[in-house]
């Protein structure tokens, strides 16, 4: 009788033994996460995080289609038409906008209209500033040499001036002036409600010539 007891648990132990061993067979092993491996989760944390902002927020990004946008087509209450030949530049500290203009044959640098937006000093103060970043070759007076001239474009006041001569103006702060001669420029300061917006283009003789008509031009379309 004790015989069987024995042998029916030794049977019942077999079979409890055999189970768990099937089991854990069964059972999937954890994965090991090898040296520069990331493991899904982390991996789908990562996608999660590198998707652009825009597009997480629904919004369609269009930085490779889309052709930029005209830099500084109005300030200071007033609006003007960019030349077509004209090309917005990067943006820069003070400066309403940049435009960049494309050297004339035998120029061997193109010139630059720069648009500023109350700058302080009024207008005559400025005209005589940018008067005094030339100087003549011949060492005589560049405010002799200068013409100024008072208009009324679209009801606005706009005193312009017209300088040739070597230009030293228009470094940043801090910086040395660098002196460069054969150089022209075509001033414009008009007067709004809001304010002064200042244009001033400079650059070598023969583009600053060729961009005359344009600046004329971006003046005479100026309105409010």
């Amino acid at each position: 009788m004790s015989f069987n007891r024995v042998l029916t648990r030794q049977c019942a132990s077999a079979i409890i033994f055999s189970a768990s061993l099937f089991l854990a067979t069964c059972a999937a092993p954890p994965k090991e996460v090898t040296p520069g491996q990331s493991s899904p989760q982390s991996q789908s944390t990562a996608s999660t995080a590198s998707t652009p902002t825009s597009l997480a927020t629904g919004a369609v990004s269009s930085t490779s289609s889309s052709a930029p946008s005209r830099q500084g087509d109005s300030s200071g209450g007033v609006k003007w038409t960019t030349p077509s030949r004209w090309k917005a530049g990067p943006e820069r500290p003070m400066r309403a906008a940049t435009y960049l203009i494309p050297a004339a044959q035998g120029d061997s640098e193109g010139a630059e209209c720069a648009v500023f937006l109350n700058i302080g000093g009024g207008v005559d103060a400025n005209i005589k500033r940018w008067i005094g970043q030339f100087e003549q070759p011949d060492g005589s007076s560049s405010e002799a040499k200068a013409r100024q001239k008072n208009e009324t474009i679209s009801g606005f006041p706009v005193t312009t001036v017209d300088l040739t001569g070597t230009f030293s103006g228009g470094m940043a702060m801090g910086q040395a002036a660098t002196k460069k001669p054969g150089y022209r420029l075509l001033g414009a300061i008009v007067k709004t409600p809001q304010g002064e917006v200042f244009f001033k283009l400079t650059g070598p003789l023969k583009t600053v010539a060729d961009a005359e008509a344009d600046f004329q031009s971006l003046l005479k379309s100026i309105k409010q």
